[in-house]
């Protein structure tokens, strides 16, 4: 067993996927995960709370490039802009490369009420962040979470584009459309 060699998050992740594929979220086990992936379920907990939180592995990697790319926008930009700014950047971090694993996993989100709920809790802290963010730039509480807010809702609908997307469009693509819509609804 390769337990001491690097990479064991990478392969608990690759061994989750696999196996949920293969035979649903719920018919899967956290000892089964570390076997495939030639581990220990200690090994499993090391990295992760539980077998819900596999899916969810990056997610302050994504909130630090986007809240790096929103602290790091023009001070002249507004709230929303900025925010918009920020959140454009993780389009470099999901690439194309990322889309088929994005999409299995959304679709596991999808099935699942219970991993519908996290990835909310999820969205939610970025979002929180993404406020803060802006509060720390000089902009009024209300302004920021409204602006954090809408920002993150065009970004689940872009999101959501691109997963299904076979392939035309990149992430940065479908947020600049999300955004024209939500400039649409709120003129």
């Amino acid at each position: 067993m390769g337990r001491w060699q690097p990479g064991a998050q990478g392969r608990l992740q690759q061994a989750a996927m696999a196996l949920i594929v293969e035979r649903g979220y719920d018919r899967v086990t956290v000892a089964e995960i570390a076997e495939r992936a030639g581990l220990t379920e200690r090994t499993f907990f090391r990295y992760f709370a539980d077998k819900r939180e596999i899916l969810f592995a990056g997610q302050e990697q994504f909130n630090d490039v986007v809240v790096g790319a929103l602290a790091g926008a023009p001070a002249e930009l507004g709230p929303l802009e900025a925010v918009l700014r920020g959140l454009a950047a993780s389009g470099s971090w999901l690439d194309d490369e990322r889309r088929p694993g994005s999409r299995a996993r959304q679709e596991i989100i999808d099935a699942h009420p219970e991993l519908q709920e996290r990835e909310l809790i999820k969205l939610a802290r970025a979002s929180a962040a993404m406020a803060t963010t802006l509060q720390e730039r000089g902009v009024a509480r209300d302004e920021a979470v409204l602006a954090a807010e809408a920002g993150m809702a065009a970004f689940r609908l872009a999101f959501t584009a691109w997963v299904a997307d076979p392939g035309e469009h990149d992430l940065a693509w479908h947020l600049d459309a999300a955004v024209e819509a939500l400039r649409a609804v709120v003129a």
